[in-house]
């Protein structure tokens, strides 16, 4: 690894733990704050605290470095490197006391043809006592109960008939719902799990298919180069690779466009 990109997956490693001192501190706590942003989503105090520290931070450690954060927007603007950060990923769930939500932070750098590519990322799941991590050519890893890192790899499965399929619910689909309830049929095993916990899933190859109708790019840079780096793929619903294109499907990459393609009618 190089000593920037190491340097880099320290200190999001360093933010990852800032944010679970926020995060759990306030987990279950009888007088959490709970308000509704514009788009009726649930918000907490403990979200917006986690972000503000880990902008702090970054501010400190990367002033160069461009911010998107889910809570307190996009001040990327012309950077060349920007970290995007989701303070709770499954907020619905960390208000209601249920352990599947995480932190995430994710580093993307502008490439030379103009593209924009996820370089490291980090999901921290305090709740879970879990927490994977990937940088660029360097692998993916669990951590358990802070224990030593594990290296993760996805499955092998190649047909539908096959596949362990995650997925959030049925909201938000619109003319792909039709096809995706038709690969769920087909599929040999279907669970709501929903949120990152699904793609973290695909990265252990504990399930071979995970994928989200619509998503924002900072529910979705971090679980894209941990899925990469454990040998699967990271697409939209329309099969365009990347964390910017509004959907998310991760595969083990070996059934990756025979989902594709029967989710758009080919």
């Amino acid at each position: 690894m190089s000593l920037t990109r190491g340097n880099d997956l320290a200190l999001a490693m360093r933010l990852a733990d800032a944010a679970d001192s926020i995060t759990l501190a306030r987990y279950q706590s009888l007088d959490l704050v709970v308000t509704t942003k514009p788009d009726n989503t649930p918000v907490t105090d403990a979200d917006k605290a986690s972000e503000e520290a880990i902008r702090a931070l970054l501010k400190s450690h990367r002033p160069d470095d461009g911010i998107v954060g889910e809570e307190f927007g996009d001040d990327a603007a012309g950077a060349q490197r920007y970290w995007v950060i989701d303070p709770i990923d499954g907020t619905k769930n960390f208000l209601r006391g249920v352990p599947t939500w995480a932190t995430l932070i994710g580093l993307i750098e502008k490439q030379s043809d103009g593209s924009d590519v996820v370089v490291v990322g980090v999901v921290s799941a305090p709740a879970l006592f879990r927490r994977w991590h990937a940088s660029e050519g360097n692998g993916a890893f669990v951590s358990v109960n802070g224990g030593a890192p594990k290296r993760i790899s996805v499955s092998q499965v190649s047909e539908i008939k096959d596949a362990s399929i995650s997925y959030s619910d049925f909201i938000g689909w619109e003319d792909r719902l039709a096809p995706f309830q038709e690969i769920l049929k087909s599929a040999w095993r279907t669970r709501g799990i929903g949120d990152f916990w699904s793609h973290m899933l695909v990265a252990e190859g504990a399930v071979d298919v995970a994928i989200e109708p619509k998503l924002a790019i900072w529910d979705m840079a971090a679980l894209d180069i941990v899925v990469r780096e454990a040998g699967g793929r990271f697409t939209n619903t329309a099969g365009v690779d990347g964390s910017l294109g509004g959907s998310g499907l991760s595969t083990n990459s070996a059934i990756h466009q025979k989902i594709v393609d029967k989710l758009n009618g080919r």
